[in-house]
């Protein structure tokens, strides 16, 4: 039996891959909305306010995680986490997992909870990532403070770059790979190839749109932050 999870900020593409796991017989859990995310999520985002009370703001956009990677894990993120997952853990199916984007910021004491289990950690262009609404936009809604801006991609951005912080801070899991969204839909066979490899599945092909790649390019608002650049050269984005 395996157990597979999904890290990415919301608008990462990461419902191709929940897809793509539930047409190759992964239980994701039920109910599920379009985007592939297990419901209700409530329990999650209580989980992810209860690690917010760990995280300590240094200012502009740093922050420490000194403490989360210490202390014990709470008895009540636990529970809530539990709870979300109630449906997949009485799941009797061979292979199965979850995905919501919410996961990404509580990563750390999921590993801890899931030691064994398989984590895709999905990528995405930053400036493709920021144009659209998502409800992790306002960090300050899931308990982690920032600099305060009325300005709505630059509140995305900041969001995009705590994420990719913590993911990148955190001490990786004994199965680990990441994986481009430009890369599952420009060559896809590669891509499935290699997933094939980690989950030591074979996975279903699913339809991708090559026009998801690149809408940046279409935009007219500004969606590129020079705090992006570290992680856009990591990544091979220019």
């Amino acid at each position: 039996m395996s157990l597979i999870t999904i890290i990415g900020r919301g608008h990462s593409g990461t419902r191709a891959m929940s897809h793509t796991l539930s047409a190759s017989g992964v239980f994701m859990g039920a109910p599920l909305n379009v985007s592939g995310d297990l419901l209700p999520p409530q329990a999650m985002y209580d989980a992810c306010r209860v690690f917010a009370r760990n995280i300590h703001w240094l200012g502009d956009l740093k922050w420490s995680w000194d403490e989360v990677f210490e202390m014990e894990t709470p008895t009540e993120f636990t529970d809530l986490i539990q709870s979300y997952l109630v449906s997949v853990r009485e799941s009797e199916f061979e292979h199965k997992g979850w995905k919501i984007p919410e996961t990404t910021l509580v990563f750390p004491w999921i590993i801890r909870m899931f030691p064994e289990a398989k984590y895709i950690f999905w990528i995405r262009n930053p400036r493709d990532c920021i144009l659209g609404r998502h409800l992790t936009d306002d960090l300050r809604d899931f308990g982690v403070q920032y600099p305060v801006t009325d300005d709505i991609r630059l509140r995305r951005a900041i969001s995009w770059r705590y994420q990719y912080d913590l993911v990148r801070a955190t001490p990786k899991p004994e199965h680990w790979i990441e994986v481009r969204f430009e890369d599952f839909v420009l060559r896809q066979d590669e891509t499935l190839a290699r997933l094939e490899e980690f989950l030591g599945i074979k996975l279903a092909k699913i339809p991708v749109n090559p026009e998801a790649v690149d809408r940046w390019k279409l935009d007219e608002e500004p969606s590129y932050f020079d705090f992006f650049a570290p992680a856009m050269q990591e990544y091979g984005y220019t």
